[in-house]
């Protein structure tokens, strides 16, 4: 490249094929490089000169498309040697198959050019550029394109019977529920939303639900540090009462206590309580975790939805950072919500082994063996066993093939949530240098910003919620509490894109090695074509919680309906 005569001025570079280089005649380069200083009057330039010129602007600038052009990363330090290589190698095949390799061959060849040649060639390379930079583009626009909703939107209509029982609810004074929610924050989101309905169900108004410290993580936040109490009341106002704490009238009221049984109908909490309820006038429940039936009268199930998706804001400041964050990975395109399960923790319970190091599995496979209790899933199946039934959570490789597979362009930009993986952060390198733009909220917040927050896993899970629920499309390597609330709520605000892992169908194909990469991908496509987020009715899975399929007890798509 030639410098400049002025040296307060900067060099600036495009990246151009050595093919085109070398099809240039010598006077032509000549005559581009020793061109005359413009006159003060005018400056004249031949057609031959303008068009070639313009062939070099057209091409370098797709060029630099082609190659992943980020204005945030900086240009090689030898823009010309590197990306004139890079683009030899990666694109040769394509030339030769579309005939532009050959008519730069012919065009060599010659000693001087023709304007009309001189035509075909910015007519045909331009188009070549430019179709190839479209296909690109469709392919990334296909990745974050919204499932079709179906017209479905919230719609939280309560019957007339509801609304009359609802005066007398809140005018009981003589009942009290206590309840003591455990586990992460997710969790324990569950059982909040469960214990409303039982108070509904009793006629008794709710305790703000006590937190029980978290024995792994010793997070001893209480219900206002992690949700905004206020809202939670007043959204609720119709439906229960929520108070602070017992009045003075009850303090001293031994409690009934009581853990109800998988499964429990509505019939049942009343034929159980309800008369001792009304006798000592405080019930304290524990251990709540998915005790409450799944199939519940309408009214309830909107009830469950109205709690999970419109009262459990959380408290201002998670709101606040969680948003700010969000708005960082907004700011520059789509992005990509990834929940990693891969905590040492979840390889322990699970059952499943890392795929990190032999030395990795040792650990897991000791810790184990110490505390078996901790294994929560399916004891009499071998480890290979539940890896292809899909019940490990996906390994690192494992995320990256299937991201590529379904689209995901290399400059996505992915926020990773979930607790530090097993291997530390080194133990994500497959994932990164296949998707750099990889981000946490570590790397986001700005110094100071999530210092309030340290040493309190239930908060920092909220600020992951918050920036997950917010992507445009949210993926998460293994089930979980995490991962059933934000499909739910993601299909209340719009059916968001939710890809769901297809993990018992895909895996033998993750170990056919005798696949090319072309049919692994359009078999993974097909296999999770209607694993987007699509509306599901929760009327075709029985059992299942509305919160997480909210159709069609909590949404429906008639144009009148009411939200």
């Amino acid at each position: 490249m030639a410098k400049s005569k002025n040296n307060a001025k900067k060099l600036s570079y495009i990246s151009v094929p050595s093919q085109i280089i070398n099809s240039i005649s010598s006077s032509s380069l000549q005559s581009l490089i020793d061109s005359p200083k413009k006159s003060s009057k005018t400056t004249i330039f031949t057609r031959k000169s303008t068009l070639w010129f313009l062939a070099l602007f057209l091409v370098g600038f797709f060029g630099m498309f082609k190659f992943g052009f980020n204005p945030d990363t900086p240009f090689p330090q030898k823009p010309c040697s590197t990306t004139l290589q890079k683009f030899s190698i990666s694109n040769h095949h394509s030339f030769s198959k579309l005939g532009f390799g050959s008519v730069l061959l012919q065009k060599e060849r010659k000693t001087s050019l023709k304007n009309d040649h001189n035509d075909e060639f910015l007519q045909h390379g331009s188009e070549f550029l430019v179709s190839h930079v479209q296909l690109q583009a469709k392919g990334s626009s296909e990745f974050w394109k919204k499932p079709n909703g179906l017209g479905y939107k919230p719609c939280l209509s309560f019957s007339n019977d509801y609304r009359r029982q609802s005066e007398r609810v809140l005018k009981d004074r003589r009942k009290y529920l206590m309840v003591v929610v455990s586990g992460g924050m997710n969790q324990q989101r569950n059982q909040i939303v469960d214990a409303v309905v039982i108070a509904r169900i009793l006629g008794a108004a709710l305790v703000v639900p006590v937190l029980q410290v978290n024995v792994i993580w010793g997070d001893e936040s209480e219900f206002g540090d992690i949700f905004d109490l206020e809202h939670f009341k007043r959204v609720l106002a119709n439906d229960v009462r929520v108070v602070s704490a017992l009045p003075s009238t009850h303090i001293m009221t031994r409690p009934v206590e009581g853990r109800p049984p998988l499964h429990a109908t509505p019939s049942w909490i009343r034929a159980r309580y309800l008369r001792r309820l009304n006798r000592e006038g405080v019930l304290l429940l524990r251990g709540l975790d998915s005790r409450l039936s799944k199939d519940l009268p309408s009214d309830l199930q909107k009830l469950r939805c109205k709690v999970a998706f419109n009262a459990l804001r959380f408290a201002e400041p998670i709101e606040e950072l969680g948003n700010k964050i969000a708005d960082r990975m907004k700011s520059k395109g789509p992005y990509l919500a990834l929940h990693l399960r891969m905590e040492k923790d979840v390889w322990v319970r699970t059952g499943c082994l890392p795929g990190l190091t032999p030395e990795y599995d040792e650990v897991i496979n000791n810790e184990r063996i110490q505390r078996p209790e901790l294994l929560t899933a399916r004891s009499n199946m071998t480890y290979h066993q539940r890896k292809m039934a899909g019940l490990c959570p996906l390994n690192v490789m494992e995320v990256m093939r299937l991201l590529k597979a379904l689209g995901a362009p290399k400059d996505a930009r992915i926020y990773w949530a979930g607790g530090k993986p097993l291997g530390g952060k080194e133990a994500l390198l497959p994932l990164i240098q296949e998707f750099p733009n990889f981000y946490n909220k570590e790397d986001l917040a700005l110094p100071g910003e999530l210092q309030p927050f340290v040493r309190k896993a239930s908060l920092m899970a909220a600020i992951d919620y918050i920036v997950s629920e917010k992507s445009d499309v949210f993926m998460p390597s293994h089930g979980g509490n995490m991962g059933r609330a934000i499909q739910g709520h993601r299909a209340f605000t719009g059916h968001k894109k939710y890809i769901t892992p297809n993990k018992r169908h895909m895996l033998p194909y993750f170990l056919n090695s005798s696949l090319s990469e072309e049919e692994f991908n359009r078999i993974i496509k097909e296999l999770h074509q209607d694993s987007l987020g699509q509306p599901e009715l929760r009327t075709n899975k029985n059992g299942r919680d509305v919160t997480k399929y909210p159709v069609p007890e909590c949404m429906c798509n008639d144009s009148h309906a009411q939200s």
